[in-house]
């Protein structure tokens, strides 16, 4: 019953989407109420939890194609409480259920970016979800209008080339100290709604689902992604290496195509 909430939700939301342009106005009635109950059921959620995580994003968005999004914790991560999730809802868009974020506890505190697409003015909410089960939610209001439907940066075969290829940037860790990192994947990460100028029709949904890091084959972080993710998927976060090790990165995307990159510390 749930799966089919959600299913009728997005489809119409989708369609709402498509009757109208890519500049469409925010609707008048908010929508979180009703999408509260499609994606968490009658679980209670408890709203301004700032004292537990920060949402950070730009008020109004340079480029609604790559709205950089950042999720931090106030409070580490422990063996006996830790936030399990992090969900990631951008009540306007076109499929708002944008990310799921599955940690470890081993991350210590959360420290963690991306960038997603924005396609109306909206709440871009992270609901935190603990090892007992609460809910816990904070949100950021962003301008932003056009980012679902943007074309990509890259024409069709200069994506296709790249099409897998991924990068883990670092500076030079120490064993025991905390360390930012970043994954990159090139990936045209077309949503379908992205309109080509020469056929004239739109482009095929292709996008990357699942991002899984590891290190030493212990497992950090999976994300769960769908159609709001930018082109060229990044995951920055933190981590503490304790020993020296592989910091893994494995994708799949819709297409059920895998790419893997691996770098040692």
């Amino acid at each position: 019953m749930f799966n089919r909430i959600v299913t009728f939700l997005i489809a119409s939301i989708t369609l709402s989407f498509l009757s109208f342009s890519a500049h469409a106005v925010t609707p008048s009635e908010p929508l979180w109420p009703t999408l509260k109950v499609a994606y968490f059921g009658d679980k209670e959620i408890r709203e301004g939890a700032n004292d537990l995580l920060i949402i950070e994003a730009p008020k109004r968005a340079e480029d609604a194609a790559i709205v950089p999004i950042s999720i931090k914790s106030l409070v580490p991560q422990t063996a006996d409480k830790y936030i399990k999730n992090i969900h990631i809802v951008i009540d306007n868009n076109p499929e708002p259920y944008s990310a799921n974020f599955h940690l470890s506890p081993e991350l210590g505190l959360i420290d963690i970016s991306t960038r997603m697409r924005v396609d109306q003015y909206t709440f871009v909410r992270a609901i935190a979800e603990m090892n007992d089960g609460s809910l816990h939610m904070v949100s950021r209001f962003v301008k932003a209008s056009g980012g679902c439907s943007a074309p990509a940066g890259k024409d069709a075969a200069a994506a296709l080339a790249r099409l897998g290829k991924m990068q883990i940037r670092m500076r030079k860790p120490t064993i025991g100290k905390p360390v930012q990192a970043q994954v990159i994947i090139s990936h045209p990460n077309y949503n379908g709604l992205q309109f080509d100028q020469q056929s004239r029709l739109y482009i095929d949904a292709h996008y990357v689902k699942n991002i899984k890091i590891s290190y030493n084959d212990s497992p950090l972080i999976s994300v769960d992604t769908g159609i709001s993710i930018s082109e060229d998927p990044s995951i920055r976060f933190t981590f503490t290496p304790t020993e020296k090790g592989v910091l893994k990165a494995e994708v799949i995307d819709s297409e059920k195509q895998q790419f893997s990159h691996q770098k040692e510390i």
